[in-house]
């Protein structure tokens, strides 16, 4: 695998190594020794799966501490355009993000570590979307930020009519009123 560096720190864009042939193809989606000696040690407990359809924005999710999450995530059919926002008070990047295609075809996976709020939209008619997490849900420890905030410079190639949100992400704060509970020191791991 190849690992991608982003504009921000941990934040990194994995590239797998493809084999294709007659019979169609084959990778590694993922090895925790190539992880541990190309990112860092991590250890993953909780696999999910979802399905959307376009115009889907799912985000931008975190949980609070102690339930703090790392997430390697990829989109196993279809495409969406995958967002990771730096909520780390004290942060030289916090704010920014780092957005990602992530598309059945090209099998790129994405990592974002503690400190970050995650968020997705569906870019194809469906998407099947897989991610690993480094800590289990915890309903109780839920938060995000508004996946519409302006403020945030996000061009999520969804037009407005087109976008689809649960309930549950029409109230989230806007980053301006938005208190995170991370500081720069959070172990992003």
């Amino acid at each position: 695998m190849e690992v991608i560096k982003t504009d921000i720190e941990g934040v990194v864009i994995i590239e797998p190594r493809i084999f294709k042939d007659a019979r169609g193809y084959f990778f590694e989606s993922f090895s925790q020794r190539e992880f541990d000696e190309k990112i860092r040690h991590i250890e993953f407990c909780q696999d999910n799966e979802s399905m959307s359809s376009y115009g889907v924005m799912r985000g931008l999710h975190f949980q609070r501490p102690p339930f703090t999450q790392s997430k390697l995530v990829r989109c196993v059919k279809g495409a969406v355009l995958d967002v990771a926002v730096d909520i780390r008070k004290g942060s030289p990047t916090y704010g920014r993000h780092v957005a990602v295609e992530l598309t059945e075809d090209n099998h790129r996976q994405f990592f974002i570590p503690r400190g970050f709020a995650h968020g997705f939209a569906v870019l194809s008619d469906t998407a099947v979307f897989q991610y690993k997490c480094d800590e289990f849900y915890h309903p109780e420890a839920d938060g995000g930020i508004s996946i519409i905030d302006d403020s945030l410079g996000i061009d999520w190639r969804i037009p407005t009519e087109h976008a689809i949100l649960s309930e549950k992400d029409t109230r989230h704060e806007v980053l301006k009123d938005f208190d995170s509970p991370f500081d720069i020191n959070v172990d992003l791991y």
